[in-house]
Parts: structure tokens; sequence; C-alpha cells
């Protein structure tokens, strides 16, 4: 079935008319059957006159779409169905050998981000903030392209028209293009700080959240091309281990439970010290945080003038001790006032074992803190200490061949690849006094071993500090591992979000690109809590395996009188899908 326009043309003035006709099987060979006239008025764009027409068809034919009928659709079928159309025997046996199934699309996964998307109130933000219906619908289209097979914008098109979400939503996107999906990006771009904003006050109500707790951590994202119209591509230390190429940051705050709070973007080279006020300022500008909540970052964020930006914002701090204040603590580790702790597996992760941390608990001043002392971790650390030293020492040597042979000549830029050296093994490079004879042209180093003497019995242990006097050890000690949430945050959104590599060349479609993976971590962590919730723990990935077989499919039916008939349906949920 199909829309066919004829044009007559009687006394020299054109008029056309458009005709739903069908092809049938006669003896003669195949003819055309006109099966209503649609009058004058055209019945959309040209494009679209062939899915019309199977909607039609699939309507007469007894289906019920998944939407409403939306005009014009509703008066063609009724006006099919009154036209001179013969009417079917419904007793028309069907003929077995030609039974088939047509279009199938996964639903499941589908399904489940559709429905998580009402209860955060994310198409009601997007209208308040001014956007169309129609860039409504596609953001959420990319947001879930991003949540359930994340590719780039240009991949999403042929990705619309491989799942169920066209049944769902009842929208064709048969003549979708990236074009419309990177003008949608730029139309949402300037309302994201407004929706970050109305998120964290919208999910709090939905979960019940706790809103003391801040975890901070930074990951790297890489970018494909030279990227010249983005300010924010820079090169850097890459955490992707993408050296060849241009990057930028991505800071990600989350509350206790995983939820994200505020991100924002910066330069690929900055340093991660740098970025903490900035992220102060943002996270009080979205939110407004209670004044005792407490901001929780690693060691590499746990510089004096970052703890003292927190105490600037009215904010606690706990973080990771750096090294230097770890070496301080080495008499105590001598002591037996032990407290032990025994860390459960975590929820999603039954068949991890559980683990022991002894603890002990130390004031100076205004500060606490928090040795920590983990079983079966010695052998870990020592591990890795002899790695990097093993490639500092082939480092060294390498650049001492290149002195010898004559490579390097200038003594200056020999200095500056022992600073680079140091720089790239900061773990081990303390432990070793690098010497070069400039007369003699000689590079030497020699092991600090009073230096390592002090290293080898911090095996295993480490020190957290927080400016919060009231808590006790074992509760300092488990609010710090709840750190582990933002990093697994930030594993997410590589994969299986696979924020990077960027593809948009442009600072604002990256940002808003970076935008859409956060909207999608937060419909994977508002599926999770859900379920943890009911205390069934999983992740999102073993979910979306098990709602793939869920899909919707066109049943054709034909007769042994050479009707045809199809209908549009989802196969039936298995047990496991109804649980879900």
């Amino acid at each position: 079935m199909y829309i066919r326009n004829t044009t007559k043309i009687p006394k020299g003035k054109a008029y056309t008319h458009y005709l739903l006709v069908e092809s049938v099987p006669p003896p003669q060979g195949p003819r055309q059957r006109t099966i209503c006239s649609l009058g004058r008025l055209a019945p959309g764009p040209l494009e679209q006159w062939h899915a019309l027409a199977r909607k039609v068809e699939a309507s007469l034919a007894g289906q019920l779409s998944l939407a409403s009928q939306a005009p014009p659709l509703a008066p063609m079928v009724e006006e099919a169905r009154t036209g001179p159309r013969p009417p079917v025997d419904q007793h028309e046996p069907l003929d077995p050998e030609r039974i088939a199934l047509e279009e199938a699309r996964e639903a499941g996964p589908v399904h489940v981000g559709h429905q998580m998307w009402h209860p955060l109130g994310l198409k009601t933000m997007l209208r308040r903030a001014g956007l169309s219906e129609w860039a409504c619908l596609l953001s959420e289209v990319m947001t879930l392209h991003r949540l359930l097979c994340p590719l780039s914008e240009h991949a999403t098109p042929d990705w619309l028209r491989r799942t169920a979400i066209g049944d769902i939503r009842g929208t064709e996107f048969s003549t979708l293009t990236e074009d419309a999906l990177y003008r949608t990006l730029d139309t949402l771009h300037p309302h994201r700080e407004q929706i970050e904003r109305d998120l964290a006050a919208r999910e709090p109500q939905l979960c019940q959240l706790d809103e003391t707790i801040y975890l901070y951590d930074l990951t790297s994202t890489s970018c494909e091309g030279q990227v010249v119209r983005n300010r924010q591509a820079k090169r850097g230390y890459s955490r992707d281990k993408r050296f060849d190429g241009q990057q930028v940051l991505v800071g990600l705050v989350l509350d206790r439970d995983g939820f994200p709070q505020a991100h924002e973007l910066v330069a690929g080279h900055r340093q991660d010290r740098s970025t903490v006020q900035e992220m102060l300022e943002r996270l009080k500008k979205r939110i407004g945080p209670p004044p005792d909540a407490t901001v929780v970052v690693d060691r590499g964020l746990a510089y004096e003038e970052n703890l003292a930006q927190s105490r600037a914002q009215g904010l606690h701090y706990m973080v990771a001790g750096r090294q230097a204040e770890r070496d301080a603590w080495l008499a105590e580790l001598a002591t037996d006032d032990w407290e032990e702790v025994v860390r459960p597996p975590a929820p999603r992760n039954a068949q991890q074992r559980k683990s022991r941390v002894q603890l002990k608990r130390r004031q100076q001043g205004h500060e606490v803190y928090v040795l920590c002392l983990r079983a079966g971790r010695e052998e870990t650390d020592r591990a890795i200490r002899q790695t990097h030293e093993h490639r500092l020492l082939e480092d060294l040597e390498a650049l001492r061949r290149r002195s010898a042979t004559g490579q390097l000549k200038d003594t200056a830029q020999l200095h500056q690849g022992i600073g680079r050296l140091q720089e790239r093994h900061p773990r081990v490079a303390r432990y070793y006094r690098i010497t070069y004879d400039a007369a003699q042209k000689r590079l030497a180093w020699h092991e600090e071993t009073g230096k390592k003497a002090i290293a080898e019995p911090l095996d295993g242990s480490y020190v957290l500090k927080t400016d919060r006097q009231e808590l006790a050890a074992e509760e300092i000690w488990r609010t710090y591992t709840l750190l582990t949430r933002v990093e697994a945050a930030c594993r997410a959104m590589q994969s299986p979000l696979m924020e990077r590599p960027l593809c948009p060349h442009l600072q604002r479609r990256t940002e808003t690109h970076i935008f859409l993976c956060i909207l999608a971590y937060h419909l994977l962590v508002a599926i999770e809590k859900k379920f943890l919730d009911q205390r069934t723990p999983t992740s999102w990935w073993s979910l979306r395996q098990q709602l793939s077989t869920h899909q919707v499919v066109t049943v054709v039916l034909p007769t042994s009188n050479g009707h045809l008939g199809k209908i549009r349906k989802g196969t039936t949920p298995e047990p496991t899908h109804r649980a879900i």
C-alpha cells in the first residue's frame, strides 16, 4: 500500500489529487487498486508518504499504535474504511508458508530508559527552559543513545531506526539526520546549568538522598582531530593514555548516593589542584550545599590551598594525606592500639571477599588524622613500587646512552630530560639522587637508602585527614571510601556511556555532548538505585543484557486469497522482563 498523486489539466488549469492505492496479484499480473481518494490536500512531505501508507495499512489490519494516532493518519484510516475497498472475509485461511516477522526492534532497554526519564521530570525541565516539543524529544533520544548504545551524534539516526523508540514515542525517525541533532545540541547548550540545578533539587525528593557528603574527582576525555575551534582542548596528562592528541578535563561532583550534583569542563592542560576553587564555587552556585556539608577528595587534590578554599566556602573536608604526612606517622605504625574494621563486599558484587582494615585515630590541632593499615595490601604496594622503580632505571639508562653517544650535547636539555623523568616517576624518583657532571659528560644516580628504608614499612598504609573532629575513626574511613563512587562514575562515563573520544569540534557542542553523558548517568544511577532500594542490587550493564531479548516486531499474515495483514506487536515479556 502506498500514496500516489494524479494531476489533470482541464481547460489549462492543473488539479492534483492524492490516492491511497495497493498492489493486488490477479492472474493476469500485478495491478493497482485504489483504496480511497485523499482529495486535494497533501498528506505530508513526499519522503513520509511511504511510512504514512504503512501506518494506514497496519491500522486497517487491526493493529493498535503504541501512541495516539495524530492527524492526518486517523482521517485517512476512516476514509479508507468507508471507501470502495472490498470487504475482507474474517475467516480467510492464512497461508502458513508465507507468515513472516519483519522489522524486529529492541524495545526492553529503551522502554526502561524512557520510563525513568519521566519520574526525573526531565521533559518538564526542558520545556521550562524553553525547548520545543521536538527539541525535547531529540534531547531524550540522544540521552538514551548515550545510555544504551553510545556512539557519535552522526550515528544516532541509524541507531534510532534499529530500536523501538519510534514505536514507544509514536514518532517516525526515517528522515532524521544528524544536522537536526547538532541543532538540538546548540539549543540545549545555554540551558545546561538550569537543568542541572533542577535535577539536583528533584532527585532528593524522588530518592531520599543524603545531601551532606559531596565527592569530587576529575577525568580526562580525548578529542578527535585538530579541534582548533575548542579553546579548552589542550595537551596534558591523559588518563586514557591518549598522549597523541588534545583533551579536556571533566570535573564531577557526586552526592553520597552517587547522583551527580555538578560538573564542569576545564582546559586539558590544567593541574587537578587548580580546579578545586572553580568547582566549589560552581557547586555553591548550583545547589547551595548546607553549611555542615563535607567535601571528599583524593590525595591529588589534598594541597593546603585546596583545604583553605573548602574552609572559605563554609565546607568541611576529608582527604587522603600526602606522602610527607604519611611519613610523619611512621613511629605510630609500630604501636599496638589499632581498631579493626571489616569492610563487607559491595552490594553489586556478592562474590567479592570481605576486607579487614586497621585504624588508629590521632588529633593535631583542629585536624583529625586516621592511620589506615589494610591487610594484604603490603605486597601490592611493594610490587607497584618495584615496577615504577624498574621503569625509572630503564629511562635513566636510556638517557645516559643518549648523552654518551652525543645525541644530547646541550647541558640544559639533559637537565630538562632529568626533570621530565622525575615528573614521570614521582613515586620513586625521590629515592634516587641524580647528578650530571658536565665536564666529563657523565650521568649518574645513587640510591637514597635512608628514604627507601622509611617507605618500606609504610607499604599497605595510608593516612586520612579531616576537620570533622566529632567523627570516630571508623566513620571517617567509611566516608572516605565513598570516593570510590565518583571513581566508578568516571569509569561509567568512559564505559558503558563512552563519552570519549570527543568528535564535535565546536566547544559548545563538546560541552553539550558531555552534558548528555551526565544526563545519561543520572538515568543510570537512578535505575540502579531503584533496584538497590528493593534489595536487588544489580548493574545497568546486566539489566541491559537481560532486557535486550524483549522486542517489537511486525507479524505478516498473508491469506490464501491474496490479502495481506500486518500486526505490530511487542514480544511477550519473559519472567525476567516482568520482574525488571
